[in-house]
């Protein structure tokens, strides 16, 4: 049997290609040890407040975690009532806000915190009359992203 050009050509851009999804399915660098100055956060401004994200990356133990911090303008809600498979935590920082919490709404003030399960539907919505700031951390545990 004789090699062609051809046959070397095909098992060139095979193994090129093998390459490829083998370096594409490998890990990520995770998020190791770190900490974050508020200050040096950017902050990207929406038509509803702004938001800081702080990271959002792989770790040792979980596909994806989280962290940003919103700001709601008076009346605005982060977003229209949803669920999704990762859950979160939200800490309070300042203002008042109503939190939609099995199928119930919640007025809760600065410090005050909210977890939110997996696949339950919830929303936030700012209550008060001065901006409300909160943290936001949401973690996937391995097999829960949607690829």
């Amino acid at each position: 049997m004789k090699i062609t050009k051809r046959d070397l050509v095909v098992s060139s851009i095979s193994v090129c290609l093998t390459l490829t999804c083998f370096i594409a399915r490998s890990k990520t660098a995770v998020l190791e040890s770190s900490a974050f100055e508020w200050n040096n956060i950017a902050v990207k401004n929406t038509t509803i407040g702004s938001v800081r994200t702080f990271f959002r990356s792989s770790t040792a133990t979980l596909d994806e975690l989280e962290c940003h911090v919103t700001t709601l303008n008076p009346g605005e809600a982060a977003h229209a009532p949803h669920k999704h498979p990762e859950e979160e935590v939200l800490i309070i920082k300042e203002g008042t806000v109503e939190a939609l919490v099995n199928g119930e709404k919640k007025k809760i003030g600065p410090g005050s915190v909210i977890f939110q399960a997996s696949n339950q539907t919830h929303t936030i919505r700012n209550v008060g009359k001065t901006p409300a700031t909160y943290h936001v951390f949401s973690w996937h545990s391995p097999g829960t992203m949607e690829k």
